[in-house]
């Protein structure tokens, strides 16, 4: 074989090894994943709350797959965050005084992150499957573990109206690799600062209100009543009630009262506002939710008049929820359902069954989102062993795996351990230790505790060996 003969015939393997590269990465589908703030399991009409509408979200819900059992690996904004791009328990670091990073401060208080940690993030794992990354909106993150350390193209700093739109261009953009991309909007935490403002008797809070200019007025638009109703009609046909649990939880853990009075707007909210406040705290949250699901429609209609549904999975999920008057409680940073439980979606339609709705698998979107990309773009990744891909949930194939039959949750008040069967064991740690063990199928709105039911002393048992040898040893 002569030596223009051997030339060509390498020119020619090159090119098949191109045209093959080029069509596995066409097989890789884009991957979107869409991160509202402070968004409750409940606060979607397709989760069945009849004071809101959520179009978009419900589009996502009818042609994929909702999971009524997702919970935040930390039901607060930063730790939350700092999972999702590491796959790993925000408690795994520790903050620079040395402090297992569980709350805010300390999480973004995170010196330089390992080796192993770098090379163990969403972003590190999807840039070697060939995915170009996009992140716009809300970090919350320390330095370390910012979007653009990780090798993620920062689009838009904006986290409202522009994010969406910038994502929208991006989706439509022309594309030689598949891309990941997380779209950060930071509503409908905009409610936080109903009860700062109401009571900033504090530097910080009055801190808070000063630089919340462009939140407050999104506040203030939400909090509008519908033209033409009055004030009594308002409450009597448009305002939400309070909700079922609207009192302290019988027997109240000593944390959660160290919880509120720590910032003294939580513990003015609970003493001063009115009935009508709460309803109006609630009716705003809604109307917040509506906005941010606006946002998600921009993104969707990109997606559809792209022609690229089939070629794209969308992945919807918040970082937490809001106490929304439970309790006679806002914010978050609670292990109540309200706080902790999160609504996660995902639609890729011809792939995944439409309108599934999964009421039985316990979903982390901190640890299970990281090797569910993974297994999604064709590669295998994983920083936490307990971390799972969803990946055969999503296929309707969940009767031929063996699934976790407990999930662990931190906060910066204590831990608790989830099970299957309905059940959460707490152990609170803020005011010393205080266990609690909560039925959700007797009392869904987890009103008391069954912690000294002898009826229950073998769950109690047996979620604390859960507690302390799975999850937090």
């Amino acid at each position: 074989m002569d030596a223009k003969t051997v030339f060509y015939l390498l020119c020619l393997a090159s090119l098949i090894g191109c045209a093959e590269s080029k069509k596995q990465d066409a097989e890789k589908p884009n991957i979107i994943y869409i991160y509202t703030d402070q968004q409750s399991a409940t606060m979607m009409s397709c989760s069945g709350n009849e004071w809101l509408k959520t179009p978009a979200m419900d589009y996502l819900a009818e042609n994929g797959i909702r999971f009524t059992r997702a919970y935040s690996p930390n039901p607060v904004c930063s730790p939350s965050r700092i999972s999702l791009m590491t796959g790993r328990f925000p408690g795994y670091f520790f903050d620079v005084d040395g402090n297992q990073v569980r709350e805010n401060r300390g999480a973004m208080k995170i010196p330089q992150v390992s080796e192993e940690v770098l090379s163990t993030t969403i972003a590190s794992f999807l840039n070697k499957a060939g995915y170009e990354l996009y992140f716009g909106g809300k970090e919350h993150l320390p330095k370390s573990l910012r979007p653009t350390v990780l090798g993620f193209n920062d689009f838009c700093d904006d986290e409202r109206g522009e994010l969406a739109l910038e994502a929208a261009k991006v989706i439509k953009a022309d594309h030689d690799k598949p891309y990941f991309m997380i779209v950060s909007l930071i509503n409908p935490h905009d409610i936080c600062y109903m009860a700062i403002r109401e009571f900033a008797v504090t530097e910080s809070a009055k801190g808070l209100v000063e630089r919340g200019v462009n939140e407050i007025a999104h506040l203030d638009s939400a909090m509008q009543m519908p033209e033409g109703v009055s004030l009594e009609q308002f409450f009597e046909s448009y305002c939400p009630p309070v909700p079922e649990n609207y009192e302290p939880q019988f027997e109240e853990p000593e944390a959660i009262k160290s919880l509120i009075e720590k910032r003294p707007f939580r513990q003015n909210a609970r003493d001063n506002f009115t009935d009508e406040q709460w309803r109006l705290h609630r009716w705003a949250y809604l109307r917040l939710t509506e906005f941010v699901d606006h946002k998600v429609q921009v993104i969707l209609d990109a997606v559809k008049e792209s022609d690229q549904e089939e070629n794209t999975l969308i992945i919807f999920s918040s970082d937490h929820g809001d106490n929304d008057a439970s309790h006679r409680m806002e914010h978050k940073t609670t292990l109540y359902e309200e706080s902790a439980n999160i609504p996660f979606i995902a639609m890729w339609k011809g792939h995944i069954p439409a309108g599934v709705v999964d009421k039985k698998h316990l979903i982390s979107n901190g640890l299970d989102l990281l090797p569910t990309i993974c297994d999604i773009a064709g590669i295998e990744g994983r920083s936490d062993p307990r971390g799972r891909s969803l990946t055969p949930l999503f296929k309707g194939k969940s009767d031929n795996i063996e699934w976790r039959s407990t999930l662990g949750v931190e906060s910066e008040i204590g831990r608790m351990v989830v099970d299957q069967d309905g059940f959460k064991y707490i152990r609170y740690d803020r005011v010393g230790i205080e266990e609690q063990l909560l039925n959700l199928n007797e009392d869904p709105y987890e009103t008391t505790h069954f912690t000294n039911d002898p009826n229950y002393a073998e769950k109690l048992r047996a979620l604390r060996e859960a507690y302390d040898t799975e999850w937090f040893k």
